[in-house]
């Protein structure tokens, strides 16, 4: 079972690293932690059961004691007609290598504001050793190029925007 030093330890380390969400199970007892983008007050915290309570205040530091307030930061808004518009995506249909072109020495499928239709090959994604033409399903224009060349991807993640109108 863990002691409530090594949980204040724990608590340290996931604050100050990117995790959002921790759980560790060990011998039938099970900590979990999460942040959370509001701040909570030291009274809205559940109490811990006796067996995991603090030791005497003593014990801690006056930094440890104190509740510290986090500032939300509001999100960034993008001006809208700084982006171009789009009203389909072409996503990977596999996780594998997205290729721009046939090969090094061609020239790539697709450019900036290149024209597709729904038979267009717009790229290659590789998946061991096979090399899949990935088609545009749409007619329209390419305004976005989301994936470089040589980059693996996800399935289902985004790699071309099309305006179809």
């Amino acid at each position: 079972m863990m002691n409530v030093n090594e949980i204040q330890e724990i608590i340290k380390l996931i604050d100050k690293s990117t995790i959002e969400e921790f759980t560790y199970e060990s011998h039938g007892t099970s900590v979990s932690l999460k942040k959370t983008s509001t701040t909570k007050k030291l009274q809205d915290a559940p109490a811990l059961p006796a067996s995991l309570s603090p030791e005497p205040a003593e014990a801690a530091t006056p930094a440890e004691r104190q509740v510290v307030e986090r500032k939300v930061e509001e999100p960034v808004k993008e001006d809208p007609s700084s982006k171009p518009a789009y009203d389909h995506e072409i996503v990977s249909p596999m996780v594998g290598t997205f290729y721009t072109a046939p090969s090094p020495e061609k020239d790539d499928f697709v450019k900036l504001g290149s024209k597709v239709d729904k038979s267009s090959v717009v790229c290659i994604v590789e998946a061991m050793k096979l090399f899949n033409e990935i088609e545009a399903e749409v007619s329209g224009e390419i305004v976005e190029i989301l994936v470089e060349n040589g980059e693996l991807v996800e399935y289902g993640q985004p790699l071309f925007r099309v305006n179809t109108k």
